[in-house]
């Protein structure tokens, strides 16, 4: 087993303060590793890095044409959404479609992150509800995709049909066996596989070509949905949103908890995933945005680059104090 590799650094007064390390795997249409940093053979979870696989049974299985569902629909299926008010309206509008309410969903709810949606559940002395959930648009393409099965309700549950359709596209995608299986933080299973498997499945959905088969039909839409919203995807502020805007050419981003990353490269046919194991945030889009820059797409110098990469930390008075920025190995 390889040791995690120094992959983001926090430097303050000239010293080297802090370090995150971590993983990340790059590889090409044939699933080969093209690089990798750290243990490629890593098992790891993908939290909502997973969300386009998890969708893909939604569009596989006809449910997304016979409901009709948009682009925008498609993107809020992979999402890990803000809650603001351009996310929780959508998803009650197609809840609304399925002739369903919030109530069937199955995320739970949390405050959302957005600060105007935030505020005004304040003012308005309301609590959350379960589509301020930043996993409501993958739930919401649960949901339609029991419909279309006549499955039942607890769509979450590992023996769901749903959920089996999920795990058999994710070993698909992933080219691997899943271990195993966690509960996400969203209530739905989140299946097991190696930073190798991730990075393989990735690169299947940068290499799919439209009308050869359902599976790599379905991948195409889906990270063109992506690609095509960027704000529904994660939001405003958010490294998944700002950096798919930045990028000099079509790339699909994704994060998920606890520091993973993705991304889909269609215009070099390559699939990135990393995952940093503090759990930090900060150290994986730091070196997202590196591994990125290092591939072509991204401009170091790009305003959305330098608010996650060789970034100014600075204190509550505008002081600039420090910087994060990448490992040398990774750029």
């Amino acid at each position: 087993m390889t040791n995690p590799v120094v992959m983001s650094e926090i430097w303050r007064g000239g010293l080297l303060e802090s370090l995150h390390m971590g993983h990340a795997v790059i590889c090409d249409a044939n699933g080969e590793i093209v690089q990798a940093w750290g243990d490629s053979n890593a098992v790891i979870l993908p939290r909502s890095s997973a969300k386009m696989i998890q969708a893909l049974p939604l569009i596989e299985s006809g449910a997304a044409d016979a409901q009709g569902l948009s682009t925008r629909q498609l993107a809020l299926s992979c999402a890990s959404h803000n809650g603001a008010h351009i996310h929780t309206s959508a998803v009650q509008s197609w809840l609304d479609d399925l002739g369903l309410d919030e109530s069937d969903l199955r995320c739970g709810a949390h405050d959302p992150k957005d600060t105007e949606a935030h505020e005004g559940l304040i003012r308005a002395f309301a609590r959350p509800n379960q589509t301020h959930n930043n996993c409501s648009g993958k739930h919401s393409g649960f949901l339609t995709l029991t419909k279309h099965l006549k499955a039942g309700p607890e769509y979450v549950d590992p023996d769901h049909p749903v959920q089996k359709a999920c795990l058999e596209a994710f070993e698909s995608v992933t080219g691997e066996s899943s271990p195993g299986f966690a509960i996400d933080g969203c209530s739905a299973p989140n299946f097991m596989t190696t930073l190798h498997g991730m990075a393989r499945a990735m690169a299947f959905y940068a290499a799919a070509i439209e009308g050869r088969d359902a599976r790599q039909t379905a991948a195409t839409r889906l990270w063109q949905a992506m690609v095509a919203h960027p704000e529904l995807v994660a939001g405003e502020g958010r490294a998944c949103t700002e950096l798919m805007r930045a990028c000099s050419e079509p790339v699909a981003l994704k994060t998920g908890a606890e520091a993973f990353f993705v991304a889909i490269i269609p215009g070099r046919k390559l699939g990135v995933a990393l995952k940093i194991v503090d759990g930090g945030t900060r150290g994986a889009e730091c070196a997202i945005a590196a591994i990125l820059v290092r591939l072509g797409v991204l401009d170091a110098d790009h305003p959305a680059t330098r608010k996650f990469m060789n970034t100014p930390i600075e204190n509550c008075r505008d002081m600039t104090t420090g910087m994060i920025k990448p490992a040398a190995t990774l750029l």
